[in-house]
């Protein structure tokens, strides 16, 4: 394994590393990940369709249908027709879900910048804060060009 693969493995395995605890401290809600994933990508976007939605998350919008359903039923979620395109459905985000989101939000941040203070020196911290804006260029291509 050359030094760039070595490289690339260990960022990617301690980016893992990350994520996992941060979904382990993630309040119970009563929701599952892939339906706390759409939600937080129904707050990221606004209002939207199912089909942006899918395309977004990289899965059929078909395949969404019973997670909008329980965000529906729950009241964390809205759907109505599109009045330009009736045979569109227009998702949005319900004041409970983003009080959902908030908290579930909260926590993992509260977690993560407690958990940074306690184990990281402060030029760790700080270093760490300059690379925040360059991993999320890796994870959203939209934000700006790689240079």
């Amino acid at each position: 394994m050359g030094i760039e693969a070595s490289a690339a493995t260990e960022l990617r395995e301690s980016m893992m590393a990350v994520a996992r605890q941060l979904r382990r401290h993630r309040p119970d809600n009563g929701l599952t990940l892939s339906q706390m994933q759409l939600l937080g990508e129904i707050s990221r976007a606004g209002i939207t369709t199912p089909a942006e939605l899918g395309v977004r998350l990289g899965v059929k919008a078909q395949s969404l249908t019973d997670s909008l359903n329980e965000l529906e039923s729950r009241g964390l979620v809205a759907r109505r027709p599109d009045a330009s395109d009736r045979r569109r459905q227009l998702v949005e985000i319900t004041t409970d879900g983003t009080t959902l989101m908030e908290a579930d939000r909260a926590e993992r941040d509260a977690w993560l910048h407690t958990t940074m203070r306690e184990r990281l020196s402060t030029l760790e911290f700080d270093l760490l804060m300059l690379v925040a804006p360059i991993l999320r260029k890796l994870a959203d291509p939209d934000t700006g060009t790689l240079t």
